[in-house]
């Protein structure tokens, strides 16, 4: 059984990963971009953005892996997408929570994620490879977040405290939350990611006016 970890929901409203170590100086800001501008495979990259809708029911947030793209997209019902990432072909589902299917290997199901009604959202999927000691930038989104890790681990700092992110170990965070991802432990950290934004807003935007602790530090 996966372990799920949700954050309590606080109040406000940003995703971009910045390279830097505790107790160093900054490598720089290195926003997730699309996969087209791919350069190797390290930082954060946007794999596809698809409207949700105004969801009538539980939204789930369901990864299942194909030996092929073919029989992935055989696979594909309205409410997926087909993925290539990390040298895995996957079949990434938004919405209801679909049956497994054959062929296929479920993953993950993370949820329900939770919506506000008569809202209408849109889904960001990205692949982010960080290695240890890399730090993202504070930040927040206009929905949930959603952390699948494929390997290594990651330690996420909030107001709250933090939390181990790790194979086996999936972290929600609800909306508006602000937030410090840290790449922690001696593996590269591998993973997808999910934002379940308000279409209207801009799903990451970075804010200034809450500082971590730096509470991921002691996770070596």
């Amino acid at each position: 059984m996966r372990l799920r970890i949700v954050l309590p929901a606080l109040t406000g409203c940003l995703l971009v990963c910045g390279a830097t170590a505790y107790g160093q100086q900054s490598q720089g800001l290195v926003s997730c971009k699309p996969a087209s501008q791919k350069t190797g495979d390290v930082g954060c990259w946007i794999l596809t953005n698809f409207p949700v809708g105004t969801p009538a029911g539980p939204v789930y947030w369901t990864l299942d892996t194909f030996p092929s793209r073919d029989i992935a997209e055989q696979a594909r019902g309205p409410q997926s997408v087909v993925l290539e990432s990390l040298g895995k072909v996957w079949l990434s589902t938004v919405g209801d929570r679909p049956k497994e299917v054959p062929g296929g290997t479920r993953v993950t199901v993370v949820g329900p994620l939770t919506v506000r009604p008569g809202v209408s959202y849109a889904a960001q999927v990205m692949e982010a490879t960080l290695q240890p000691g890399m730090v993202s930038k504070t930040h927040l989104h206009s929905g949930v977040e959603a952390f699948y890790t494929e390997s290594g681990a990651s330690c996420l700092e909030t107001p709250a405290g933090k939390q181990i992110g790790k194979k086996g170990s999936d972290i929600v965070v609800p909306e508006g939350v602000p937030m410090e991802l840290t790449a922690v432990g001696p593996d590269t950290r591998r993973g997808l990611i999910l934002i379940l934004h308000d279409a209207s807003k801009p799903p990451t935007t970075l804010v200034d006016d809450w500082k971590s602790k730096h509470l991921c530090a002691a996770e070596k």
